[in-house]
Protein backbone atom coordinates (compact mmCIF):
# COMPACT_ATOMS: atom_id res chain seq x y z
CA UNK A 1 0.00 0.00 0.00
CA UNK A 2 1.07 3.55 -0.71
CA UNK A 3 0.03 6.41 1.59
CA UNK A 4 0.67 10.09 0.90
CA UNK A 5 -0.05 12.52 3.74
CA UNK A 6 -0.51 16.21 2.93
CA UNK A 7 -0.02 18.41 5.98
CA UNK A 8 1.27 21.79 7.11
CA UNK A 9 3.11 20.02 9.95
CA UNK A 10 5.12 17.07 8.54
CA UNK A 11 7.13 16.60 11.74
CA UNK A 12 3.97 15.75 13.70
CA UNK A 13 3.52 12.73 11.43
CA UNK A 14 7.11 11.61 10.93
CA UNK A 15 8.07 10.56 14.45
CA UNK A 16 5.15 8.23 15.27
CA UNK A 17 4.98 6.79 11.75
CA UNK A 18 8.65 5.85 11.75
CA UNK A 19 8.58 3.75 14.91
CA UNK A 20 7.25 0.40 16.08
CA UNK A 21 4.88 -1.38 13.69
CA UNK A 22 4.76 1.52 11.24
CA UNK A 23 8.53 1.32 10.82
CA UNK A 24 8.28 -2.43 10.41
CA UNK A 25 5.58 -2.03 7.76
CA UNK A 26 7.89 0.17 5.70
CA UNK A 27 10.91 -2.08 6.17
CA UNK A 28 9.04 -5.18 5.06
CA UNK A 29 7.62 -3.44 2.00
CA UNK A 30 3.99 -3.52 3.10
CA UNK A 31 3.86 0.28 3.22
CA UNK A 32 5.28 3.03 1.04
CA UNK A 33 4.80 6.21 3.06
CA UNK A 34 5.41 9.79 1.95
CA UNK A 35 4.72 12.80 4.16
CA UNK A 36 4.47 16.08 2.25
CA UNK A 37 4.42 19.74 3.24
CA UNK A 38 1.40 21.29 1.55
CA UNK A 39 3.27 24.61 1.27
CA UNK A 40 5.42 23.01 -1.46
CA UNK A 41 2.44 23.40 -3.82
CA UNK A 42 1.92 27.13 -3.23
CA UNK A 43 2.93 29.58 -5.97
CA UNK A 44 3.52 32.82 -4.06
CA UNK A 45 6.76 33.80 -2.37
CA UNK A 46 5.23 33.67 1.11
CA UNK A 47 3.78 30.15 0.63
CA UNK A 48 0.32 31.22 1.74
CA UNK A 49 -2.08 28.31 2.27
CA UNK A 50 -5.04 30.06 3.92
CA UNK A 51 -7.29 33.09 3.62
CA UNK A 52 -10.24 34.73 5.39
CA UNK A 53 -13.64 33.07 4.87
CA UNK A 54 -16.18 34.61 2.51
CA UNK A 55 -19.18 35.92 4.44
CA UNK A 56 -17.10 36.75 7.48
CA UNK A 57 -16.39 34.70 10.56
CA UNK A 58 -13.50 33.80 12.81
CA UNK A 59 -10.30 32.10 11.77
CA UNK A 60 -8.86 31.23 8.39
CA UNK A 61 -9.78 28.68 5.72
CA UNK A 62 -7.29 26.51 3.83
CA UNK A 63 -7.17 27.51 0.16
CA UNK A 64 -8.26 25.14 -2.59
CA UNK A 65 -5.41 25.82 -5.05
CA UNK A 66 -2.46 24.12 -3.30
CA UNK A 67 -4.61 21.15 -2.22
CA UNK A 68 -5.86 20.50 -5.76
CA UNK A 69 -2.35 20.93 -7.18
CA UNK A 70 -0.84 18.52 -4.64
CA UNK A 71 -3.46 15.79 -5.05
CA UNK A 72 -3.40 16.01 -8.85
CA UNK A 73 0.38 15.65 -8.86
CA UNK A 74 0.40 12.77 -6.38
CA UNK A 75 -2.15 10.89 -8.44
CA UNK A 76 0.38 10.83 -11.30
CA UNK A 77 3.50 10.10 -9.23
CA UNK A 78 5.04 6.64 -9.86
CA UNK A 79 5.50 4.34 -6.88
CA UNK A 80 7.15 1.03 -6.03
CA UNK A 81 4.28 -0.99 -7.52
CA UNK A 82 3.98 1.18 -10.62
CA UNK A 83 7.46 2.70 -11.24
CA UNK A 84 6.92 3.67 -14.88
CA UNK A 85 6.21 7.39 -15.28
CA UNK A 86 3.45 8.78 -17.51
CA UNK A 87 1.21 5.73 -17.23
CA UNK A 88 -2.25 5.71 -15.72
CA UNK A 89 -2.03 4.58 -12.09
CA UNK A 90 -4.76 2.92 -10.01
CA UNK A 91 -7.11 5.60 -8.74
CA UNK A 92 -6.15 6.56 -5.17
CA UNK A 93 -8.74 7.14 -2.47
CA UNK A 94 -8.57 10.74 -1.25
CA UNK A 95 -9.43 11.27 2.41
CA UNK A 96 -9.85 14.52 4.33
CA UNK A 97 -9.32 14.38 8.09
CA UNK A 98 -12.09 16.53 9.49
CA UNK A 99 -14.28 16.65 12.62
CA UNK A 100 -17.27 16.81 10.26
CA UNK A 101 -16.39 13.46 8.69
CA UNK A 102 -17.68 9.93 9.20
CA UNK A 103 -16.34 8.49 12.44
CA UNK A 104 -13.44 6.07 12.08
CA UNK A 105 -14.28 2.48 13.02
CA UNK A 106 -12.40 -0.79 12.88
CA UNK A 107 -14.53 -1.81 9.91
CA UNK A 108 -13.61 1.37 8.07
CA UNK A 109 -9.92 0.73 8.78
CA UNK A 110 -10.33 -2.80 7.43
CA UNK A 111 -12.02 -1.52 4.28
CA UNK A 112 -9.32 1.09 3.71
CA UNK A 113 -6.56 -1.50 4.18
CA UNK A 114 -7.75 -3.02 0.91
CA UNK A 115 -6.95 0.15 -1.04
CA UNK A 116 -3.75 0.35 -3.09
CA UNK A 117 -3.17 4.07 -2.53
CA UNK A 118 -4.47 6.56 0.02
CA UNK A 119 -3.96 10.32 -0.15
CA UNK A 120 -4.72 11.85 3.25
CA UNK A 121 -5.33 15.59 3.51
CA UNK A 122 -4.89 17.11 6.96
CA UNK A 123 -7.32 19.91 7.70
CA UNK A 124 -6.33 22.92 9.81
CA UNK A 125 -7.57 26.35 10.88
CA UNK A 126 -11.36 26.58 10.33
CA UNK A 127 -11.25 23.79 7.74
CA UNK A 128 -10.70 23.68 3.99
CA UNK A 129 -12.41 25.43 1.10
CA UNK A 130 -15.52 23.31 0.55
CA UNK A 131 -14.76 22.91 -3.14
CA UNK A 132 -12.08 20.46 -2.01
CA UNK A 133 -14.75 18.38 -0.28
CA UNK A 134 -17.18 18.63 -3.19
CA UNK A 135 -14.83 17.93 -6.08
CA UNK A 136 -11.64 16.28 -4.82
CA UNK A 137 -12.22 14.25 -1.68
CA UNK A 138 -13.74 10.76 -1.70
CA UNK A 139 -14.43 10.67 2.01
CA UNK A 140 -14.21 12.86 5.10
CA UNK A 141 -13.05 10.97 8.20
CA UNK A 142 -13.15 11.95 11.87
CA UNK A 143 -11.37 9.99 14.60
CA UNK A 144 -13.89 11.03 17.25
CA UNK A 145 -16.43 13.52 18.45
CA UNK A 146 -13.97 16.24 19.45
CA UNK A 147 -11.80 18.86 17.74
CA UNK A 148 -7.99 18.72 17.45
CA UNK A 149 -5.56 21.54 16.69
CA UNK A 150 -4.89 20.09 13.26
CA UNK A 151 -5.57 17.03 11.15
CA UNK A 152 -1.99 15.73 11.21
CA UNK A 153 -2.61 14.04 14.56
CA UNK A 154 -5.75 12.42 13.20
CA UNK A 155 -3.92 11.32 10.04
CA UNK A 156 -1.39 9.44 12.18
CA UNK A 157 -4.22 7.64 13.97
CA UNK A 158 -5.91 6.68 10.71
CA UNK A 159 -2.66 5.51 9.14
CA UNK A 160 -1.78 3.35 12.13
CA UNK A 161 -5.26 1.82 12.27
CA UNK A 162 -5.12 0.91 8.57
CA UNK A 163 -1.50 -0.18 8.17
CA UNK A 164 -1.48 -2.60 11.11
CA UNK A 165 -4.11 -4.61 9.22
CA UNK A 166 -1.88 -5.11 6.17
CA UNK A 167 -0.50 -8.63 5.67
CA UNK A 168 2.90 -9.11 7.28
CA UNK A 169 2.80 -6.08 9.57
CA UNK A 170 1.71 -7.75 12.81
CA UNK A 171 3.74 -10.71 14.00
CA UNK A 172 0.63 -12.84 14.56
CA UNK A 173 -2.31 -12.74 12.12
CA UNK A 174 -4.66 -13.47 15.01
CA UNK A 175 -3.61 -10.29 16.79
CA UNK A 176 -5.79 -8.09 14.56
CA UNK A 177 -8.66 -10.58 14.65
CA UNK A 178 -8.73 -10.44 18.46
CA UNK A 179 -8.62 -6.64 18.67
CA UNK A 180 -11.42 -4.64 20.20
CA UNK A 181 -14.27 -3.98 17.72
CA UNK A 182 -13.18 -6.74 15.33
CA UNK A 183 -16.00 -9.00 16.53
CA UNK A 184 -18.35 -6.21 17.57
CA UNK A 185 -17.10 -6.26 21.17
CA UNK A 186 -14.35 -4.65 23.18
CA UNK A 187 -11.42 -6.93 23.94
CA UNK A 188 -11.60 -8.67 27.30
CA UNK A 189 -9.00 -8.30 30.08
CA UNK A 190 -5.51 -9.78 29.70
CA UNK A 191 -3.02 -10.91 32.36
CA UNK A 192 0.61 -12.05 32.48
CA UNK A 193 3.20 -13.16 35.04
CA UNK A 194 3.32 -13.12 38.01
CA UNK A 195 0.06 -14.93 38.71
CA UNK A 196 -0.21 -13.04 42.01
CA UNK A 197 0.86 -9.44 42.56
CA UNK A 198 0.27 -7.56 45.85
CA UNK A 199 -2.45 -10.00 46.72
CA UNK A 200 -4.19 -9.57 43.36
CA UNK A 201 -4.57 -12.92 41.62
CA UNK A 202 -5.07 -13.87 38.02
CA UNK A 203 -8.48 -15.56 37.48
CA UNK A 204 -8.12 -19.30 38.05
CA UNK A 205 -9.68 -20.18 34.71
CA UNK A 206 -6.73 -18.66 32.85
CA UNK A 207 -4.35 -20.96 34.71
CA UNK A 208 -6.49 -24.07 34.22
CA UNK A 209 -5.25 -25.07 30.77
CA UNK A 210 -8.87 -25.70 29.73
CA UNK A 211 -9.00 -23.85 26.42
CA UNK A 212 -12.76 -24.24 26.05
CA UNK A 213 -13.44 -22.67 29.44
CA UNK A 214 -10.86 -19.96 28.79
CA UNK A 215 -12.53 -19.02 25.49
CA UNK A 216 -15.94 -18.94 27.20
CA UNK A 217 -14.61 -16.75 30.03
CA UNK A 218 -12.96 -14.32 27.61
CA UNK A 219 -16.18 -13.93 25.62
CA UNK A 220 -18.18 -13.30 28.80
CA UNK A 221 -15.65 -10.73 29.99
CA UNK A 222 -15.64 -9.02 26.59
CA UNK A 223 -19.43 -8.72 26.75
CA UNK A 224 -19.30 -7.28 30.29
CA UNK A 225 -16.63 -4.75 29.39
CA UNK A 226 -18.54 -3.71 26.27
CA UNK A 227 -21.77 -3.31 28.21
CA UNK A 228 -20.00 -1.17 30.81
CA UNK A 229 -17.87 1.03 28.55
CA UNK A 230 -19.58 0.99 25.15
CA UNK A 231 -23.22 -0.12 25.41
CA UNK A 232 -23.87 1.47 22.02
CA UNK A 233 -22.01 -1.47 20.43
CA UNK A 234 -24.64 -3.79 21.90
CA UNK A 235 -27.54 -1.63 20.81
CA UNK A 236 -27.96 -0.29 24.33
CA UNK A 237 -27.60 3.40 23.62
CA UNK A 238 -25.71 5.91 21.54
CA UNK A 239 -22.04 6.64 21.99
CA UNK A 240 -21.57 9.05 24.88
CA UNK A 241 -24.77 8.13 26.72
CA UNK A 242 -24.67 6.68 30.26
CA UNK A 243 -23.88 2.93 30.18
CA UNK A 244 -26.41 0.26 30.95
CA UNK A 245 -26.15 -1.55 34.31
CA UNK A 246 -23.22 -3.95 34.34
CA UNK A 247 -24.12 -7.59 33.75
CA UNK A 248 -24.05 -9.76 36.89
Amino acid sequence: MKIDILTLFPEICRAPLNASMMKRAQECGALELQIHNLRDWTTDKHHVVDDAPFGGGQGMVMKAEPIFAAVEELKKTPNAEHPTPNVELPRPKVILMSPTGRRLTQQMAKDLSGEAHLIIICGHYEGVDHRVVEHLVDEEVSIGDYVLTNGAIAAVVLTDAVVRLLPGVLGDKQSAADDSFSAGLLEGPQYTRPSEFRGMKVPDVLLSGNHGEIAKWRKEQAEKRTQKNRPDLLGGGRFGEPPLPEAP
